[in-house]
Formats: C-alpha cells, sequence, structure tokens
C-alpha cells in the first residue's frame, strides 16, 4: 500500500461486498440452470437459463458501474494508486468481453429449444461463468494490492 494512502470508506466497502455477493449468486443460479437435466422439456430449460442470464446481467451491469462510474472503485483507486492503472485497464476490458458474452447467450437461449441449442448454451454458459470468475479474482487481488483488504463477497 502507498505510504498515508486512505482506505476507502466503510458504507463504500459494505456496498462492494454486498454487490459481490449478489453478483456470486446470480452466478451460482446460472451454473445451476445450465447443469439441470434438458432432455424432457427443452423450452422449459431454455426458460430457466434465460432467467438465470437475465439476472446475472442485471447484476453484472450494477458491478460495471460500482466499480467504472465516476465515483467509483477504479476512478478511486486511479486517484490514490495510479501504478495500478494497467490492472484497472484490463479489467475495465474484462466488463466489455463479459458484457459481450452475455448479451450474446441472452440472444441464443430464446431460440429455439434443440439439443445442439442445449450443447452450444452450456459451452457458451461455461465460458462466460470461466471469464466471470477469473475477473472476480483479479478484482480481489487488484482491492488487496491496493488497500490490504480483503473483500470477500461470499456471505
Amino acid at each position: 500500500m502507498e505510504p498515508s494512502q486512505p482506505k476507502p470508506k466503510q458504507p463504500f466497502i459494505d456496498a462492494l461486498r454486498r454487490r459481490r455477493a449478489e453478483l456470486r449468486e446470480s452466478m451460482s443460479a446460472l451454473e445451476l440452470a445450465l447443469a439441470s437435466p434438458a432432455p424432457e422439456d427443452q423450452a422449459r430449460w431454455v426458460e430457466r437459463v434465460h432467467v438465470a442470464l437475465v439476472e446475472l446481467s442485471a447484476d453484472f451491469r450494477q458491478h460495471i458501474t460500482i466499480t467504472e462510474g465516476s465515483d467509483g472503485l477504479y476512478h478511486e483507486l486511479l486517484q490514490t494508486v495510479p501504478r495500478l492503472s494497467g490492472a484497472l485497464a484490463r479489467l475495465t476490458r474484462d466488463h466489455a468481453v463479459i458484457t459481450r458474452q452475455l448479451d450474446d447467450l441472452l440472444g441464443y437461449a430464446t431460440t429455439p429449444a434443440t439439443n445442439q441449442v442445449v450443447d452450444d448454451v452450456r459451452d457458451l454458459g461455461t465460458a462466460l461463468l470461466g471469464a466471470l470468475v477469473r475477473h472476480r479474482q483479479r478484482g480481489a487481488d487488484l482491492v488487496y494490492e491496493a488497500f490490504h483488504l480483503d473483500i470477500g463477497g461470499e456471505t
């Protein structure tokens, strides 16, 4: 941590942790939907996945707002720990990539259900979840490096 670098105010940290936990819950809901059996009612399976994706998309967009917004985490980090600008740029690029993945998958998870659609949605959904997990790990590492603060977010 930089000398005399202030830590974020506790209400901000609490909000960040809350958002992080909500995002993780949405990721879990998508994982459960993707893993559920599809053969008997593929249309219902696709609908369940779509509902989970809508929730995840909303939570991820809120995550972007709390991190990239004018009073968000990234702005504060750029002001207080400018040496982390490269890591912040990577996380911002992650946001764009993950948003595209979410939007593509949302569109695809509304097509008529077939065995191929189920397989494709599972593959794309699993790739999306992997990207989200890596993004969350990098974000937690960044906050820890900047403030020596474990933001957790799993409770």
